[in-house]
């Protein structure tokens, strides 16, 4: 959270500083086009309830995989977040929270006290967001996707109030590039993957605080909860190595493929905004 702090402290230093800069006519602030940025971090959910899905055969249905004793050969569980060892007493590594950066375009219409308008945004939130299981051989079986970048278009709608203060809610679609990853300390089974998705589709949320500080320049706080829907990866183990009673195989299995059990990857973040208009 220390960025958090940073960022909303040079924010309301800012904000604090009107009269360092030149004063306009209240009815020309928030109106035209401008380009600017924001800057602050990416906080996510705490989903302690996923795990992974076992689909042995790819037909479609998911299995619970067992050894030829018929036990659970996942028996030691789940856990939110990457893998330190093969085992649930190694732990996991708690899901990543970090920086967001973006750009931003956009256009602000002012209808006497209130603005309406629309802005692009493109940059990216760099969250990492995991899920691990635990097999009793033993060893650890971890997915991970991350974002490589993000886009998003929203609408605009707030009260300015004073002229110079303009409290506003957004929203609207998004869309990202989002990497998936496979990582496992299993040395038997051969393992392949979907790769990457090219584009996840989404939602954006939120609301925020913007001052002017003269004619052309306002900064701001703004807070927006984003969710991306990302249910395509897969992984696939196969034989290599491994004996016909292992259990990713056991019966004549072709092998057994992996997926994650929720498709959302959602995150909030805090940021300062700043922007010039023309």
């Amino acid at each position: 959270m220390r960025h958090l702090m940073h960022a909303t402290v040079a924010a309301l230093a800012l904000a604090a500083a009107p009269a360092m800069a030149q004063d306009a006519p209240s009815d020309d602030n928030f109106n035209g086009p401008y380009v600017g940025g924001s800057f602050g971090i990416g906080v996510q959910n705490n989903d302690v309830r996923e795990f992974q899905r076992f689909d042995r055969g790819f037909d479609g249905s998911y299995d619970t995989i067992t050894t030829t004793t018929g036990a659970n050969a996942f028996s030691p569980g789940f856990c939110n977040g990457a893998a330190n060892g093969p085992r649930p007493a190694n732990a996991c590594r708690n899901d990543k929270d970090d920086i967001a950066y973006h750009g931003r375009i956009g256009w602000d219409a002012r209808i006497g006290d209130f603005v309406v308008g629309v802005l692009g945004e493109f940059g990216r939130t760099e969250v990492i967001d995991s899920v691990s299981s635990f097999s009793t051989t033993p060893a650890f079986y971890t997915m991970t996707r991350e974002i490589e970048w993000e886009a998003n278009i929203r609408g605009r709608f707030g009260y300015a109030a004073g002229g110079k203060t303009l409290f506003y809610a957004t929203g609207g679609p998004a869309y990202a590039r989002i990497k998936n990853s496979f990582t496992t300390s299993n040395t038997v089974n051969a393992f392949s993957d979907n790769g990457r998705k090219l584009f996840s589709k989404g939602a954006v949320f939120g609301g925020g605080v913007e001052q002017a500080l003269g004619r052309n320049f306002s900064v701001g706080l703004e807070y927006l909860y984003t969710r991306y829907t990302e249910d395509d990866y897969r992984v696939r183990a196969t034989a290599g190595n491994a004996v016909a009673s292992n259990p990713f195989v056991l019966n004549g299995q072709p092998g057994t493929e992996f997926s994650r059990s929720d498709p959302r990857f959602d995150f909030h973040t805090m940021r300062v905004t700043a922007a010039f208009r023309f």
